[in-house]
């Protein structure tokens, strides 16, 4: 029997942990003694790998073409990872680029905490909290890169970020899973994978720049 994962968060301060929960006990094995001011505890149960690592690097390839081919070329292209999994997903495909092209492309990054698309189980605003994007936006190519979007929320709080700081020529959003969802007029412009979604599921990825792994998974609460 699988075993299950057990997320726990704080309304104040965020604290995710995933604990082993015995597929042969109701018991749950807490490997971290310092949980504070848990709110609410949500029992996810495995559902399915639906991605591995060659399908991600595929998907990354293909979304680099993609980005080339959509704008004739790489002009004044520059890539926004938004953290915490989009920032290896932006160089992953700044790398890919560059032995397409043979030209570097520059990185920013976007820190947009607490509060991400990719969960169901957290709050509904996003925060900027910190932005690095050392070059300047100005009559650029944008294109922002996330590992999930779910409402669309986190992609706004993106864009009103670069917008504070300039005027982009353009801003495109690639990401690599699209699980359905938005509840804002948000639409990526590339998309790794589609995958339909309940509200009850959560998508999960996993890099191995991040995770030791690079894969796609599935689970559903439960409790």
């Amino acid at each position: 029997m699988p075993s299950r994962l057990l997320y726990c968060y704080s309304t104040a301060v965020f604290r995710s942990r995933i604990l082993t929960l015995s597929a042969y006990s109701d018991k749950a094995f807490l490997y971290s003694a310092q949980i504070k001011s848990v709110t609410r505890l949500v029992i996810m149960k495995f559902k399915a790998q639906i991605m591995n690592d060659e399908d991600v690097n595929r998907a990354i390839v293909r979304i680099s073409h993609e980005i080339i081919e959509r704008n004739h070329g790489t002009e004044n292209l520059c890539l926004i990872g938004i953290k915490t999994r989009g920032i290896p997903l932006a160089y992953r495909i700044a790398q890919n680029i560059k032995k397409i092209e043979n030209r570097d492309i520059e990185v920013g990054e976007l820190d947009i905490t607490l509060y991400r698309d990719d969960l169901t189980m957290l709050a509904r605003n996003p925060i900027v909290s910190d932005t690095k994007i050392p070059f300047s936006v100005e009559d650029k190519t944008i294109v922002l890169v996330d590992d999930v979007i779910f409402t669309g929320r986190t992609a706004r709080a993106a864009l009103d970020a670069v917008m504070s700081v300039g005027r982009p020529k353009k801003i495109q959003l690639a990401v690599l899973v699209d699980r359905g969802h938005t509840e804002l007029p948000i639409k990526a412009s590339y998309v790794g994978k589609n995958i339909p979604t309940s509200l009850s599921e959560v998508v999960s990825v996993h890099l191995a720049e991040h995770d030791g792994e690079t894969n796609v998974s599935i689970s559903e609460k439960t409790l």
